[in-house]
């Protein structure tokens, strides 16, 4: 769960679904409060009729009779009683009081009381925003006074406009209303997630699946207007990528191959010179321009992604590379079992993993090589025995041509090529590969391999 919340489409729906459920709660609290308006407007107009009613009624009835009447009609959130004395009057009329005396004539004298009834102060139903919360309480905004009445013929009576009385129960559970709503909230904010995140998931997948394979088939266009355009536009750089690297691939293959030509010509031809000393020196010279002609070729080659992926047993090509070295006198060992196959290119893997012990070798005269399995990958280490390499130095070894010594000579400084050709072929695979100075001494080569299947 929270993977999924880490993700954009965890992110899109969670705001889909916040922000859906704030609009909801802000339209059934506009709503609600204008139902209460409307409530507590027709409730005053109700209590005005029911008022001038009784009031209307209880001027006609004799007075033996009225106590009788008025104890029978007094019924409700509209009552009138005889008042005994007549005390506590406002100055003013209230708008209901000055209403109900203009529609009750002149033969009726109403003055508003100063008291106020104790039920206008106790808690009254009211209802919330939301159903599930059902009816709460509150103090009721409407009519609620007490009035005190002459009657024609000197009377005086108190009539008190009361809040309205608890409403009956309805017998439905709350939450059969609320639970749906919430239900339908959420599978529409998925859904639109999904539908908005589903194409750019795509489009990630398939920038990331370009890093390790320029040759994996485009993206199939569909969806809305602006993906698809987007898928187009993909799919176009991922052509003109494509047709860069292998004109620039198939450059430098031709040019290294063609050079093979003359300087086997050079190598012959220095054969007649006669001078001892200065043939020695032509010939190592020649030597260092057909390695270089030949890492060249190797450079060319771990840009060249035409081999087909398979599965690699890596614990299997670990164990042949380091017997090869062995056997060709270099002083290696192997730690460790990654017991995992993952997805790559064997030849490429494999020329990875030797030049990185070459340069283990050539640099600090032995290479130990350990690997383990952790979640998800597989972490292969190669350490030399040498001096390391300067700190501020150790992202510039992986540039082509790039070299610690200045020397030409194949045993120290090399051509420079071996950590790019490593590099390039690490990436086109998902993997990692990076340098450190070991704590006890030497430089450390650390390799990271993706798991694309599951272990043995």
């Amino acid at each position: 769960m929270k993977s999924f919340f880490r993700g954009m489409t965890g992110r899109v729906f969670l705001v889909l679904m916040l922000g859906i459920l704030a609009s909801a709660a802000l339209t059934q609290y506009l709503a609600v409060n204008e139902r209460q308006r409307t409530l507590q407007r027709y409730r005053d107009y109700f209590a005005l009729e029911r008022a001038e009613q009784i009031i209307s009624t209880a001027g006609v009835v004799l007075p033996d009779s009225r106590n009788q009447y008025l104890r029978v009609a007094s019924m409700g959130a509209i009552k009138l009683e005889v008042l005994g004395q007549l005390s506590g009057v406002s100055p003013q009329l209230s708008e209901f009081a000055a209403t109900l005396s203009n529609r009750l004539g002149k033969e009726y004298t109403l003055r508003s009381l100063l008291e106020r009834p104790d039920a206008c102060e106790r808690p009254t139903p009211t209802y919330t925003a939301f159903p599930v919360f059902g009816a709460g309480t509150g103090i009721w905004r409407g009519t609620c006074e007490s009035l005190a009445v002459t009657m024609p013929d000197g009377q005086h009576l108190k009539l008190s406009i009361l809040p309205p009385r608890q409403p009956a129960p309805t017998g439905t559970n709350e939450y059969v209303t609320f639970v749906p709503f919430l239900l339908s909230i959420a599978v529409l904010a998925y859904l639109v997630a999904r539908m908005t995140m589903g194409p750019l998931n795509k489009l990630a997948d398939a920038a990331k699946n370009l890093g390790q394979d320029i040759n994996h088939p485009p993206i199939k266009l569909g969806g809305a207007t602006e993906i698809r355009t987007a898928s187009a536009a993909f799919n176009a750089m991922q052509a003109r990528i494509r047709q860069h690297i292998a004109q620039r691939t198939e450059m430098l293959a031709a040019i290294t191959h063609d050079l093979q030509t003359p300087l086997t010509r050079m190598r012959l031809r220095l054969e007649k010179v006669q001078d001892a000393e200065l043939q020695g020196k032509l010939l190592e010279d020649l030597s260092a321009m057909q390695q270089m002609v030949k890492e060249g070729l190797d450079l060319a080659r771990s840009m060249d992604t035409t081999e087909a992926m398979q599965r690699v047993d890596l614990d299997a090509l670990l164990d042949s590379v380091c017997s090869d070295a062995a056997d060709a006198g270099q002083q290696v060992d192997l730690k460790g079992r990654a017991a995992m196959d993952m997805m790559g290119r064997p030849l490429d893997i494999r020329r990875c993993l030797v030049n990185l012990i070459d340069n283990a070798v050539k640099y600090g005269q032995r290479a130990h090589v350990s690997v383990e399995r952790q979640a998800g990958s597989s972490t292969v280490r190669i350490r030399d025995e040498g001096p390391g390499i300067p700190p501020g130095q150790l992202a510039q070894v992986f540039e082509p041509f790039y070299r610690l010594e200045t020397s030409r000579n194949r045993s120290s400084g090399g051509t420079g090529l071996g950590l790019t050709i490593a590099r390039n072929i690490a990436e086109q695979h998902g993997a990692s590969l990076s340098l450190a100075n070991h704590p006890e001494g030497g430089l450390e080569a650390t390799l990271v391999f993706p798991e694309f299947y599951a272990g043995k």
